[in-house]
């Protein structure tokens, strides 16, 4: 069996366990797609389980209130972009290459993205990594007054609260207000915590640097050149079929009431702000996901040039994590990089051995749980191993 088939086989067979889908009494989610390669061959794309399953769900019983089974939709992997031709599909795996793959909230894996045009607007000269915030939004007084900068944003290093209830207050202006107004409870560059707010400063400082919004940025410098046509924020209602449905988002287990969500985006800060923030809101699919990995595997082009590349993804990372095994698996300890995102999605590259993953699951579906990375991890192994 030639190289690239046999590490299809291998981890097409290991995969199958990974998220347990929709049987157990416990499912992970109710459904996910998987793509998986090394440098320009896609070893895997693949879709178990279903988008949408769940109404609701039920307090009482601790359960999803499920669908009729005729209204449930399933999980679909897209064909194959690149080189690689034939993709292999486990028996159990939903199958369609006539259909269209699978649109997610990505949640925090738009941090990914806002890095990028934070990368392509250092690279045009538009903002200096280690200027500080005053010099590009002064309005943000507290950042400003305690010396934060670009680069403390990007590595979590600001001292930053990890979020603000700002879907609490009323109106664009008051939300704004509470954010440039928020000082860092430990002092900038001493200590890393993971922040939301990070990345809400960093969107306004390129969204002035570069005199565009977010969402005109990522399109832009990232899924036009790329060619990723279903990557965007505020994805239109001509979607919906494609969108995989999020959570039953309801107090107490939730932050705001708003029912079963499908094609709005999940996160609640961001739905205040009107669907476009830097820490979450893209929507997309595993396959333009996979476009990106490979433009970064390749060096950055037509993206990013090398050494910006270089940059975030070498510890201790801009945007990206670097070698975290809680949800890389074996996949980490060589300088992977990525993410996750609180809706289920995740994505890892590996410059050692070139490959990539990209994990797109509803773990939310029909509610939040405790966050358990653990099959995340094992589709990294999994994807290690059968490197070998």
């Amino acid at each position: 069996m030639p190289p690239v088939a046999a590490a299809q086989d291998r981890f097409n067979r290991l995969i199958r366990g990974v998220a347990a889908l929709p049987e157990g009494e416990r499912p992970w989610c109710a459904g996910v797609v998987v793509a998986a390669g090394r440098g320009q061959d896609v070893l895997v794309q693949a879709a178990f389980g279903w988008a949408v399953r769940y109404a609701a769900y039920d307090v009482a019983t601790d359960r999803g209130v499920e669908l009729p089974r005729e209204r449930w939709v399933p999980m679909r992997a897209g064909r194959d972009a690149g080189r690689g031709g034939d993709t292999a599909f486990p028996d159990t795996v939903v199958r369609d290459t006539l259909a269209r793959d699978t649109v997610f909230d990505l949640a925090s894996l738009t941090k990914l993205f806002t890095t990028v045009v934070a990368m392509r607007c250092a690279e045009r000269g538009e903002i200096d990594l280690d200027g500080r915030v005053a010099a590009y939004a002064p309005e943000f007084t507290a950042a400003a007054e305690h010396g934060i900068t670009v680069r403390q944003l990007l590595t979590h290093t600001s001292g930053l609260l990890p979020e603000l209830p700002l879907y609490e207050y009323d109106g664009h202006e008051q939300r704004l207000a509470r954010l440039r107004a928020e000082p860092p409870t430990t002092a900038p560059g001493t200590a890393r915590r993971y922040s939301d707010l990070n990345f809400l400063l960093l969107q306004r400082i390129v969204e002035r640097a570069a005199g565009r919004p977010l969402d005109r940025l990522v399109r832009d410098d990232i899924t036009r050149p790329l060619g990723m046509t279903s990557t965007r924020f505020r994805p239109p209602r001509a979607w919906l079929p494609r969108i995989a449905a999020t959570e039953d988002q309801r107090r107490p287990w939730a932050k705001l009431d708003r029912g079963m969500l499908r094609g709005v985006v999940h996160d609640e800060n961001a739905h205040a702000l009107g669907g476009v923030a830097g820490h979450a809101g893209l929507f997309s699919t595993a396959a333009d996901l996979t476009l990106l990995c490979r433009a970064l595997l390749g060096g950055g082009p037509p993206v990013l040039r090398p050494e910006s590349v270089d940059l975030m993804l070498t510890a201790p990372g801009l945007g990206f994590e670097v070698d975290q095994p809680w949800f890389m698996g074996e996949l980490a300890g060589r300088g992977a990089a990525g993410h996750t995102g609180f809706t289920g999605t995740s994505l890892v590259i590996d410059r050692a051995t070139s490959s990539f993953l990209v994990l797109l699951a509803n773990t939310v579906h029909p509610r939040r749980r405790p966050a358990d990375s653990a099959p995340r991890a094992a589709a990294g192994t999994a994807l290690a191993r059968a490197l070998g």
